[in-house]
């Protein structure tokens, strides 16, 4: 089962012109602070924020939102998924790095993975070689800089504790 899906036993689906609620999604049409149309956000059941905040459309009377249906929930459901996706990607980008260089000895893949703890984050550097043996493996700062010029400095000093 997803994590992040509703856990409430048969809850019932809600389908109101400005509410839509289905399997562990939210669809919520409210007035736009920014100027006078509306938004809808998009909440999964579970996450304290929303997923999705954009613009919605007037409805014909030019005051008052169109009414959602299924095929815009359908796609705004497409669309926060995708958000997600890409919001866990570029974290996961963020949290762990990995370079190759070319040392005397071979190919050598330097990785950084940081662990954003709240109270005391973390990050481990290690490399390993061409056939995947493990070369080194070291505690560093989570504010450590991965990059090429800095993993080849690691490999060329037989892999000591960087400053």
């Amino acid at each position: 089962m997803d994590e992040h899906a509703d856990d409430t036993p048969n809850t019932p689906d809600i389908r109101e012109p400005r509410l839509w609620s289905v399997d562990g999604w939210t669809a919520r049409v409210v007035k736009n602070e920014d100027d006078d149309g509306w938004a809808v956000e998009m909440h999964r059941a579970g996450d304290a924020e929303p997923a999705l905040v954009g613009p919605w459309t007037m409805g014909r009377d030019k005051k008052n939102p169109k009414p959602l249906d299924t095929a815009a929930f359908n796609t705004l459901v497409k669309t926060a998924h995708e958000v997600i996706r890409r919001a866990e990607q570029h974290l996961h980008a963020t949290l762990h790095r990995q370079i190759d260089v070319e040392a005397p000895g071979g190919r050598v893949t330097v990785s950084l993975d940081i662990e954003p703890d709240e109270d005391n984050p973390s990050a481990r550097l290690s490399a390993v070689d061409a056939a995947g043996e493990a070369l080194a493996s070291i505690a560093v700062s989570p504010g450590f800089q991965l990059n090429r010029a800095s993993a080849l400095r690691w490999v060329e000093a037989d892999f000591a504790k960087p400053r």
